[in-house]
């Protein structure tokens, strides 16, 4: 199966096409991009045309399409989900979703890996994951309900993500070891979106949805024959 994977939750764009033969091809993101402003509208598209050429395939040759679902921007994973629904339906491609927090704790080493996002507002989006298997559910938290929830365990986690950067202090007084700032490991991988979704089964493109675990603002306004609902927002990206 060649798989084209991407992922859009933070500021960075990561893009990855990955053959049948196994051979890989990949838009690696610096950790760098995680403090610039986002760009996936610029990046997503152009980055998978490159790699589809680097590859020698064509729209042709691609079987399904792997993508992030979340959590993280708000504005990145409508483009991401958008994205990837476009592709799927346009051109009958399996489509199959992955948590970002799961790809981003793909690139942490040791067996107690924490992928954290900076969720804005004064929380991150974290889960812990203990060789390969969920131990904590994916969730909004303020860092300081965090770190005491992990006191309650036993072995201390790797940490990784731009809400691990930049909430450092706080996770290393707790004993969480956080990588360090210019490790590859901060950033979301294409590859192991695409890895992760070669495990998971297709979802039809109508079914993928964001997956936000934070409700953003929500308005619902009346119309004379139905509810409009309108939704705002509240971070930046």
């Amino acid at each position: 199966m060649n798989l084209l994977g991407f992922d859009t939750s933070t500021a960075a764009t990561a893009v990855c096409v990955e053959r049948a033969d196994g051979e890989v091809f990949e838009l690696v993101p610096e950790p760098a991009d995680l403090q610039q402003r986002p760009a996936h509208g610029a990046e997503l598209l152009p980055g998978m045309a490159r790699l589809l050429d680097d590859a020698g395939l064509g729209w042709g040759d691609i079987d399904a399409v792997a993508l992030g679902v979340g959590p993280g921007t708000f504005t990145g994973l409508r483009i991401g989900v958008a994205t990837a629904r476009s592709l799927a339906l346009a051109r009958g491609l399996e489509l199959r979703p992955v948590s970002s927090l799961a790809a981003l704790a793909e690139g942490i080493a040791g067996p107690l890996r924490l992928p954290v996002i900076d969720a804005r507002r004064g929380e991150v989006f974290a889960a812990l994951f203990e060789d390969g298997a969920e131990r904590l559910a994916a969730a909004a938290w303020p860092p300081e309900r965090l770190v005491a929830a992990l006191a309650d365990g036993v072995l201390t986690p790797r940490a990784a993500g731009d809400g691990a950067l930049h909430f450092r202090e706080a996770f290393e007084a707790a004993g969480v070891t956080v990588e360090p700032e210019g490790s590859p490991a901060h950033v979301v991988r294409g590859l192991h979106v695409c890895r992760l979704a070669r495990r998971s089964p297709p979802r039809p493109p109508q079914a993928v949805l964001p997956d936000y675990l934070r409700l953003p603002d929500v308005k619902c306004s009346p119309t004379r024959s139905s509810t409009v609902l309108s939704v705002r927002s509240t971070e930046p990206g």
